[in-house]
């Protein structure tokens, strides 16, 4: 998401319109994948919670064609959006998006290899991330990986001018929403068996946080 953009994405409509571009995607999908790399599984399925326009799990099932793909997203637009863009695509990997609320008490999947979520929780209330971090402790494997990208205030570390304003207009539109400071999504992960492996800094501020479930 661009910061103080109200849009994340454009485009989408009936079919066969109904691909959105989210124009972040282009800017951090290189650097996404480079720590895909080191933490995802040779082989196994991955769940990715709110796949959003579904430009993100096409690239990256390009980029690991090993690996089998599951998208979601609460949105009956994104959804359709994510079909549009993997039918275009036509990778086998990539299964059809599933109606996946992250904090539900329950998931249409039972068990996963890795968990991807990217730019979710300071855009959805922190009952979201909860929820995600339970359904992650649920469905991970022992020892498998959950993988948190986005912006994070961090201790010790002083935020970004450009991500206090983001905040700011995050709180605006919501105020359930806004950047969650990354000590307190290590005490709710701890609560699920989910232990903090490392933070990596990303370009533009941001974070990539990965989990281990123990």
């Amino acid at each position: 998401m661009t910061r103080g953009d109200s849009r994340p994405w454009f485009g989408g409509g009936a079919p066969p319109d109904a691909k959105r571009h989210a124009p972040a995607t282009a800017r951090n999908r290189d650097a996404i994948v480079a720590v895909l790399e080191s933490i995802l599984p040779d082989d196994g399925h991955i769940l990715e919670i709110a796949s959003g326009s579904g430009e993100h799990i096409v690239y990256f099932a390009r980029a690991f064609p090993q690996l089998r793909w599951q998208p979601s997203d609460l949105d009956s637009d994104c959804r359709a959006s994510i079909a549009a863009w993997t039918a275009d695509a036509d990778i086998g990997t990539i299964a059809p998006p599933v109606k996946l609320d992250a904090s539900a008490e329950a998931w249409p999947i039972d068990a996963v290899d890795a968990i991807m979520c990217i730019n979710m929780i300071h855009i959805s209330p922190w009952s979201a991330t909860e929820g995600l971090l339970a359904g992650a402790g649920r469905v991970l494997k022992s020892g498998a990986p959950l993988y948190l990208y986005g912006p994070f205030r961090v201790p010790d570390r002083q935020t970004a001018p450009s991500n206090e304003e983001f905040d700011l207009s995050l709180k605006g539109r919501n105020p359930d929403w806004g950047l969650r400071d990354i000590r307190n999504v290590e005490r709710a992960a701890r609560r699920h068996a989910l232990i903090l492996d490392r933070t990596i800094d990303m370009p533009a501020n941001n974070l990539s946080v990965i989990f281990r479930k123990t």
